[in-house]
């Protein structure tokens, strides 16, 4: 073993020695006339940066920067680009610490001098290079928006390649995560670029413009103007083709922007209910939260309710349990809306919720009695519910061993007790003592309400006198 490890030292050593000769030999070339050699020690560099230590790399850099500010006369724009590849190369190592490194020595006001006069090759060297500094490290975005980075490299869109085009929209991405670049691409009308940054270029950088617009989109006077940009559909796309972060990503912005009443109906006309309803039967906890937290937003116009509710309806018959629970969750929520009981009906929902009180998971029965509970406040709710064989099953639940199963089950009970019609149905549960806790709850509350209507009537009428 001692021999063993002595060797792993011994090659750990020696192969520490050969990094320093070889940039020793490389420093060597650089200080060289040759600039062909300068070249191709570039290149080799470049493709040496996932093997070299961080050390080796760091020491590097500040030739590389050298280079790219103030080469030789001959072959310029060849090693500045090629050194622009290198310090790109290396600012994707280390986890961010070289992308620091490589800022702090003063990287980024030397590419944006370079940036409006520089030709095509050099030109998209530079900005993969500027790409990695402000992806990798996020300071480097703040010493690029000091320094009017975004004006600058928003001002090459027009006359660049495509390629390059690319390149700036990942560079504004990165920036967009900034309050006040978001803040200046909106009130400078070109928050659009935010939006095509969200549907070009790699998925890392639409996701982190998905994420700016549902920052930016927290702004309610910003959502008409991502609305009108076309956010809808870039964040639609994510949802539909992003991996399961991406897809939380979009879809909450997505739900930050259709919080508007201009927007909510073109907004689930361009079908994003079918997606939010795939998000809820997802087995992210948070996506899950996203789903029913738009749902309950889109469903202030009865049309997307009814769509809503449709989706919920065969998510409830499935086999999935946390889907099921959620779709409870969701109708519980839902049901409170002015015209929820013909649209609960009409769906077919109610005679599941009811065959749900039964279900062996305790998840899904908690959240359905939760909802039938709600639904029993309603004089026509009770009567369906009561008509599909609801009464005897949220007796059966007073027994049950979780304290709030059993209270929203007696919750229920308590509205059906006070209803004419069924009283004499529930009669058998009066004494029970769960039932009766329940009972005082409900007239607390009632009591409660009453004097805040009569409250408030008062100071209307004051007000009119």
């Amino acid at each position: 073993m001692e021999g063993s490890d002595s060797e792993g030292k011994q090659e750990e050593n020696g192969n520490n020695r050969n990094w320093d000769e070889l940039l020793h030999l490389f420093a060597d070339v650089i200080a060289g006339d040759d600039d062909s050699l300068k070249v191709q020690a570039l290149i080799k560099l470049a493709k040496m940066t996932r093997y070299a230590h961080e050390d080796i790399l760091s020491r590097a850099v500040p030739i590389l920067l050298n280079l790219l500010e103030s080469p030789p006369s001959d072959h310029r724009v060849v090693i500045q680009e090629a050194s622009a590849h290198c310090l790109k190369c290396i600012a994707a190592q280390g986890e961010g610490t070289l992308a620091n490194f490589i800022g702090q020595l003063g990287a980024v006001p030397i590419i944006l001098r370079l940036l409006p006069d520089s030709v095509e090759g050099l030109q998209r060297a530079i900005l993969k290079c500027l790409r990695n500094l402000v992806s990798f490290w996020f300071p480097n975005r703040l010493i690029l928006a000091s320094n009017s980075g975004l004006e600058i490299v928003l001002a090459m869109l027009s006359s660049c390649s495509d390629d390059s085009k690319l390149i700036i929209l990942e560079i504004v991405s990165a920036l967009s995560l900034l309050r006040e670049v978001r803040k200046s691409l909106w009130t400078s009308r070109r928050v659009h670029h935010l939006v095509e940054a969200a549907r070009c270029g790699r998925l890392v950088s639409k996701t982190r413009a998905a994420q700016a617009i549902g920052l930016l989109g927290l702004i309610k006077r910003a959502r008409r103007s991502l609305v009108d940009a076309g956010a809808v559909v870039a964040l639609m796309d994510l949802l539909k083709f992003g991996d399961c972060n991406v897809k939380l990503i979009a879809a909450n912005a997505l739900g930050v922007i259709s919080s508007h009443v201009d927007h909510i109906r073109p907004i689930a006309r361009a079908g994003v209910i079918p997606l939010y309803a795939e998000l809820l039967q997802g087995s992210d906890h948070i996506g899950k939260e996203i789903a029913e937290d738009v749902f309950c937003v889109l469903a202030v116009y009865e049309e997307n309710a009814v769509d809503i509710v449709e989706q919920l309806v065969e998510i409830l018959g499935g086999d999935s349990v946390g889907a099921k629970a959620a779709a409870a969750d969701v109708i519980w929520d839902l049901s409170s809306y002015k015209y929820s009981f013909p649209v609960l009906k009409n769906s077919g929902a109610i005679p599941i919720l009811v065959g749900l009180l039964s279900d062996e998971n305790v998840e899904v029965r908690e959240r359905v009695v939760g909802a039938v509970a709600q639904l029993s406040f309603n004089e026509v709710d009770r009567e369906v519910l009561a008509g599909c064989g609801a009464i005897p099953l949220l007796i059966g639940m007073l027994e049950d061993e979780l304290d709030e199963l059993r209270d929203n089950a007696a919750e229920a009970l308590v509205y059906f007790s006070l209803d004419p019609l069924h009283g004499d149905r529930v009669s058998c549960v009066l004494e029970h003592p769960c039932f009766w806790n329940m009972f005082d709850r409900v007239m607390q509350l009632r009591a409660s309400d009453e004097h805040v209507d009569v409250s408030l009537w008062q100071t209307d009428v004051e007000q009119l006198i």
